[in-house]
């Protein structure tokens, strides 16, 4: 199989193309032709940094070191023991390196028949791809941490990122709560077009200090990181939730075991389960994926640059073969 792939775990190899034998099938596995697969931040940080990055390294196979989580694609081999797909579905799904598996950014991946779900035929195959990490995170962290429903107010943090502009969806059109977001003010007019009530453009003062006169919140979401545990708590009502999205600093890990208790981040694995809700509320057009830049396999490298240089306003995609 074709892939973009570390020689090595040193830190901060460069990713190159390769051709590497195909996993084999498994009687629980599925064999998926890849067309899309997403980019996203904990791709081109476990290649340098975090607790990811060493379980990858305890339990991923052996280098050449395929990265990437998202994908979408067809079926193209199922195991004897598989019955909820046949050959031929369009599905979407997301590897698991703790499961001993490569990532993406391939022309195949081989996972278990429970980390891939069907995908609607209303919903592209690119939009698909881009959606598992950032569409269950933003699920998750509404519905299921936040505890988001119709009257409910929440603030997101970072509402004009990946992960922020499908939360400020979900929290809106399927949840139907008040929706507060903050981002800079070149990003204003696009979260106000995503359904946000009321938009704080972070550079024309402290973010949460203006937050405060649209609270108490009954969540707070930080889709960003760097913003203060203790202050973000402040602005929650009784039984309100702070959830960190990406916690990666031990100072973040802290706000976990701080009373009142009321910090929770995400944890669990991206399968066919997870990512139904929210590929759901994409088919009933609930919910929309901007796909802002597209690069071809090869070129896997510059997608993970533009990526960690912060400036992407959408999803990244890499195009694997054509749909």
């Amino acid at each position: 199989m074709k892939a973009m792939a570390m020689a090595s775990w040193a830190a901060n190899e460069p990713l190159r193309p390769v051709e590497l034998p195909a996993p084999a099938v498994g009687p629980r596995d599925v064999r998926v032709a890849v067309k899309f697969a997403g980019v996203n931040p904990v791709d081109w940080k476990m290649r340098s940094e975090g607790p990811l990055r060493l379980a990858a390294r305890l339990l991923a196979p052996p280098p050449p070191v395929v990265l990437g989580v998202d994908f979408a694609g067809i079926v193209a081999e199922i195991g004897s023991a598989v019955t909820s797909v046949k050959l031929g579905d369009r599905v979407v799904g997301g590897t698991d390196f703790s499961r001993g598996q490569r990532g993406s950014l391939a022309d195949t991946v081989v996972v278990r028949a429970d980390q891939v779900t069907h995908v609607p035929e209303t919903v592209p195959l690119d939009v698909a791809g881009a959606l598992p990490i950032a569409g269950v995170t933003a699920w998750r962290a509404v519905v299921e941490l936040g505890r988001i429903i119709a009257g409910k107010r929440v603030l997101i943090l970072g509402a004009s990122g990946g992960v922020g502009q499908l939360a400020v969806q979900v929290a809106k059109h399927v949840q139907h709560a008040f929706v507060a977001g903050v981002c800079s003010a070149k990003n204003v007019e696009l979260v106000k077009s995503l359904g946000a009530d009321a938009v704080i453009d972070y550079g024309a003062g402290d973010p949460l200090d203006q937050a405060r006169a649209l609270g108490p919140f009954d969540a707070v979401i930080d889709c960003v990181g760097g913003y203060a545990g203790g202050r973000c708590r402040a602005l929650l009502g009784a039984n309100g939730r702070h959830v960190m999205v990406s916690p990666h600093t031990p100072d973040e890990f802290v706000q976990l075991a701080l009373a009142p208790f009321t910090t929770r981040t995400l944890l669990g694995r991206v399968d066919g389960a997870a990512i139904r809700p929210i590929l759901g509320a994409v088919a009933a057009g609930q919910v929309q994926v901007r796909i802002t830049d597209r690069f071809p396999l090869e070129r896997a490298e510059d997608a993970h640059r533009l990526s960690q240089a912060g400036r992407a306003t959408g999803k990244i995609v890499i195009e694997v073969g054509e749909e």
